[in-house]
């Protein structure tokens, strides 16, 4: 049914699945800056991707030439540790859907979106792919990863069994335009942003953040993220092919560096003009101790990011605090 695509160009008619999320609206706005023409786009009212049927009778209809797949259910530590079971269930029917249907209507070049927290939870740094499945997984968010990996191990079936080139990247922890500030469901960075932000209007005299400070991450900016998926996708298959010829079609998307809690907690606070205290609350988990990812598969095949830290956060507040009301 499949035959495998060359390369793309600007009319490839291109599915971003999830385009109003973090990820998937970075890779909207990626693809429009580089020139495509032929972007399909549905939101979850117009579109639910937990709904087989609607899937299908949504791909049979548009028929993509390629699908890059970012809708999922996502959340912090705290929402990863409340609700598994629509982590898992979510994140399984969509990844289904959307890979099964997409083979299904002949599409030709696929990437899958998942997470950092697919690896195990001690092992070494930096992490690269093929440390896949060798150790148990971070408690707090095993129903996630676990969704996740069956998205990555997805990809590998139908490239070994119906010749797709199918390819999962693994970005690490996002931040950007579109990020979630709700305290109770967002991941680490924005809610050091959400919380410095309000503790400066109200000047509180201090900020608590979770655990003991001492976990470290690494963070990337959606639009790097964006450009290192766009420029997957764009491989021929002749560049693209270090990436079939391993066990797992499976790169890692990062920027190499990583830093503490307590030392992001620090560089948010100057960015934000918030001077006063920081406390830990050390009743509350830190989840994995640290990661940080090897991008060295990536790097090889031409690719680097281009957005700082310090760069990112600082566009990252000016957005968050434009859009509040004043």
């Amino acid at each position: 049914m499949n035959t495998t695509s060359r390369t793309t160009s600007r009319d490839t008619r291109i599915y971003i699945a999830g385009h109003r999320g973090l990820a998937g609206s970075a890779l909207l706005r990626a693809m429009q800056r580089r020139g495509y023409r032929n972007i399909v786009t549905r939101s979850h009212t117009e579109l639910d991707l937990t709904d087989q049927s609607a899937t299908r009778a949504f791909f049979q209809t548009e028929r993509p030439d390629c699908v890059m797949l970012a809708a999922a259910k996502v959340g912090g530590i705290l929402a990863n540790d409340t609700f598994p079971a629509e982590f898992l269930e979510i994140n399984l029917a969509i990844q289904h859907n959307v890979i099964h249907e997409a083979w299904r209507a002949g599409v030709t070049r696929l990437l899958f979106l998942g997470s950092s927290c697919i690896y195990p939870r001690d092992c070494p740094q930096p992490i690269r792919e093929e440390y896949l499945l060798t150790g148990p997984l971070e408690a707090t968010n095993r129903a996630y990863a676990i969704a996740k990996i069956a998205g990555v191990e997805m990809c590998r079936a139908y490239n070994r069994q119906y010749g797709t080139r199918y390819i999962a990247a693994m970005p690490t922890n996002l931040y950007g335009p579109g990020d979630n500030y709700d305290l109770s469901t967002s991941h680490v960075l924005p809610a050091l942003i959400r919380k410095m932000h309000e503790a400066k209007i109200a000047d509180a005299p201090e900020v608590v953040i979770w655990g003991t400070g001492t976990p470290r991450r690494e963070f990337l900016h959606s639009d790097d993220m964006a450009d290192a998926c766009t420029f997957l996708i764009e491989l021929d298959d002749t560049r693209a092919a270090p990436l079939f010829d391993t066990e797992l079609p499976l790169v890692n998307v990062g920027c190499g560096e990583d830093v503490s809690i307590l030392e992001l907690a620090a560089i948010v606070r100057e960015i934000v003009g918030y001077q006063r205290r920081i406390v830990l609350d050390r009743s509350k988990p830190d989840g994995t101790p640290r990661k940080l990812l090897d991008i060295t598969r990536l790097r090889k095949l031409g690719w680097a990011p281009r957005i700082s830290l310090v760069d990112g956060i600082t566009r990252t507040y000016r957005e968050f605090a434009g859009a509040m009301p004043s």
